[in-house]
């Protein structure tokens, strides 16, 4: 894109609010469940989307705001697509229990795989391109490798579901958010894990009787945050213990239920949410107030994601099925 050139080679400056629409694009016939920028600055133009629809798309989402192309491999909703670290394939999981690596060019699986439960959440090694973790409607969480189309490892919890994954700086560790909310305990809402012996390093972080939807870790500071069903977004230490922050609380926003995505802008000032209510909230990380709240969706707005280049562009998608990028 001619528009990412300039940006290419210079040093992310500062973010800013996003504030018009520059494309509402709405291909979808189902709620998008996730967006995604291409990984790769050349080619982050792209835009996945992965929806109820059954189908993922894929958009030229800077430039003229069309479908580049469509994939139709999942029987059911998918619910998780995340591209490779190369751009060059796309990897996806649904209801229909299936895991699907698809090339984007061709549209052809790399590699197809059933597991034994719906899934729910994917996310790539952030150092080992071929490896990844999947989790779903099921106690296990499941490392897989691409090349041998096996799996690696299995982590074991006492939960019914894993709502999303986080992998830690050099993914040597890796957090789960579960859905094993308890009347007496709020244990194992969030887990540490160690990657390569699959020992659970803590059950313990997160005490408020409320799941956690989606977690972002900060582009620079040692730090996540979580996403609350308490209509509030929680910040701790990326480093053991995990310690919750209880001086910052990032609140003003809904949740009610839906898997609200949360992100950083990628110079990690701002904290954007997406809101039950259709809304966008952007916060300044550091005071954790809200700047601005922006109208973008009649329905539940699930995720707001700042490009990785372009300083102020923002891709918001919702429950209705569109997906819309301001700037």
């Amino acid at each position: 894109s001619e528009l990412i050139k300039p940006y290419l080679g210079s040093k992310y400056k500062v973010t800013e609010v996003s504030k018009s629409l520059i494309f509402y694009m709405s291909k979808h016939s189902g709620p998008v469940n996730e967006i995604q920028w291409c990984p790769v600055w050349e080619q982050s133009h792209m835009l996945l989307s992965a929806s109820m629809d059954k189908t993922v798309k894929v958009w030229d989402a800077v430039d003229t705001g069309c479908c580049l192309k469509t994939y139709s491999c999942h029987s059911c909703a998918v619910r998780a697509a995340r591209w490779s670290s190369c751009g060059r394939r796309i990897l996806s999981g649904g209801f229909d229990s299936t895991l699907h690596l698809t090339d984007v060019e061709t549209g052809k699986q790399i590699f197809s795989s059933k597991t034994e439960f719906r899934i729910s959440a994917l996310k790539f090694h952030p150092t080992e391109s071929n490896v990844f973790i999947c989790g779903g409607f099921s106690p296990e969480v499941k490392a897989w490798d691409i090349r041998t189309s096996k799996v690696l490892r299995v982590y074991k919890a006492a939960v019914q579901q894993t709502l999303d994954i986080l992998f830690l700086p050099e993914g040597r560790e890796f957090l789960t958010s579960t859905d094993a909310v308890s009347r007496d305990s709020a244990d194992r809402t969030i887990i540490a894990w160690d990657f390569q012996s699959a020992a659970k390093i803590s059950n313990q972080i997160f005490h408020e009787r409320y799941t956690c939807p989606s977690l972002t870790l900060h582009p620079k500071e040692s730090a996540f945050v979580a996403q609350t069903n308490g209509n509030y977004m929680a910040l701790f230490s990326a480093q053991r213990p995990y310690r919750i922050n209880k001086k910052k609380r990032y609140e003003g926003h809904k949740v009610e239920g839906f898997a609200v995505g949360c992100e950083f802008s990628p110079d990690g000032t701002l904290l954007v949410t997406g809101s039950s209510d259709g809304k966008v909230f952007f916060y300044n990380y550091h005071t954790s107030r809200i700047i601005r709240t922006l109208s973008a969706h009649k329905e539940a707005c699930v995720s707001a994601i700042f490009h990785p280049v372009l300083p102020s562009l923002l891709a918001t998608c919702d429950w209705a099925g569109e997906i819309k990028i301001w700037q």
